[in-house]
């Protein structure tokens, strides 16, 4: 959107003909910006955006940049989702997918209370969508549509169609979609764990190989668990390059709910020091050698019988710091995501192995800023293919 060059260059009252005359003896960008009390990136857009063109080349006056500003200013103005159908239908399916599994077959989330225009409710379900971000979606439309420029708009753009009385031509429900869910952010509460007696000095964050910390090599994963009701749980496992996820299911022991909870007995919810194990083991074992080279887990007890995991499969394991959860960034933002699909509150012993490989498909052809908009599941293909390479060891 084009502003005014007074407005442009805001907070001082600053004209294009004083921006002109400031050019007058061809000083470089920088320097106006230092003479203006600007950004030079400000300067650099406004140069860029309101020049004559006419004369075949970019040649900034004031007259013509004080003209093209007020023509782009003028209101009211029809927003491009309103214009654009394609667009907007593009838009809105990547706002409000489905969940597949890769066969294509759909995925049946549970039923959320209907949507009132409030805040994401607690304590209650929450729709299954392939939800993307505004972000993503924006980024993603310069792979899907490289040469066409009709195909563009900027997040913020999508935020305003959601958000804003005037701009709707989005459904407005679908901020239900979004990862928040609301449309003020909240700070979470830090872990309230104690260091355990399992985390030894050989283990400790400050023993993980240095290659691990730059995500340069493959291989290096992150885990925690997310939990539910009932002692219910999820473990949750990032590779640190790629980003790809894998979702463990801990399904309840037998005997479980046939008796009162008794403290220090029994893990019978599904995630004690064997049961996580096992599952972990089976989960790693699906991976090639070199694409499970070690795992950073939180200070939880459920990952006490450390030692044998990493006799059975090869994988090294670190805790990360008490109180610590940035030394775990890619899982901690996972588990932010997965919270759309598994909220606070609920039982999570209710969903199968299938339903969480499902989600976890959905999650990993999800495109990542990171990654520059490519998604998890095409970087963890090529490391694969990589390391199937003639020549190249691996482990199936």
């Amino acid at each position: 959107m084009a502003a005014p060059a007074s407005a442009d260059i805001t907070s001082k009252t600053i004209s294009a003909t004083e921006l002109h005359h400031s050019m007058g003896h061809y000083r470089g960008v920088r320097e106006i910006a230092r003479q203006i009390g600007r950004s030079p990136a400000t300067i650099s857009r406004e140069l860029r955006r309101n020049a004559a063109t006419r004369g075949g080349k970019l040649e900034y006056r004031a007259l013509v940049a004080q003209w093209k500003a007020q023509q782009g200013a003028k209101r009211p103005k029809t927003a491009k989702l309103v214009a654009n159908e394609e667009l907007r239908t593009y838009v809105q399916d990547r706002l409000a997918g489905v969940v597949r599994r890769p066969d294509g077959t759909l995925v049946v989330g549970p039923t959320p209370p209907e949507w009132k225009g409030l805040n994401k409710p607690h304590r209650a379900d929450r729709r299954w969508s392939l939800a993307w971000s505004p972000e993503q979606i924006s980024q993603r439309l310069r792979v899907d549509y490289p040469d066409d420029e009709s195909m563009r708009i900027s997040h913020e753009a999508i935020y305003q169609s959601l958000f804003i009385e005037g701009r709707g031509a989005l459904k407005r429900e679908l901020v239900a979609c979004l990862r928040t869910g609301r449309a003020l952010r909240e700070p979470r509460a830090r872990s309230r764990n104690k260091p355990q007696g399992h985390v030894t000095s050989d283990v400790v964050l400050s023993q993980r190989p240095p290659e691990a910390e730059d995500r340069a090599v493959p291989g290096h994963w992150e885990g925690d668990l997310i939990i539910g009701v009932g002692r219910s749980a999820i473990g949750t496992l990032v590779e640190r390059r790629s980003r790809a996820t894998l979702l463990v299911h801990l399904p309840r022991q037998q005997g479980w709910g046939e008796q009162a909870y008794v403290k220090n007995g029994p893990a019978l919810g599904g995630y004690g020091a064997i049961a996580m194990n096992a599952a972990l083991t089976a989960s790693m074992a699906e991976l090639p050698q070199q694409l499970r080279k070690t795992l950073t887990w939180d200070r939880g007890k459920e990952l006490s019988a450390h030692a044998q995991f990493a006799m059975d499969t090869g994988t090294q394991v670190f805790f990360a710091d008490p109180h610590s959860p940035w030394q775990r960034p890619s899982n901690e933002n996972t588990n932010g995501l997965l919270r759309q699909y598994f909220p606070k509150g609920t039982d999570l012993s209710r969903w199968s192995a299938a339903d969480l490989e499902a989600i976890a498909y959905t999650l990993n052809n999800r495109p990542r800023k990171a990654l520059e908009w490519r998604t998890p599941a095409e970087v963890f293909g090529e490391q694969l293919h990589s390391g199937k390479r003639p020549g190249v060891a691996s482990t199936d």
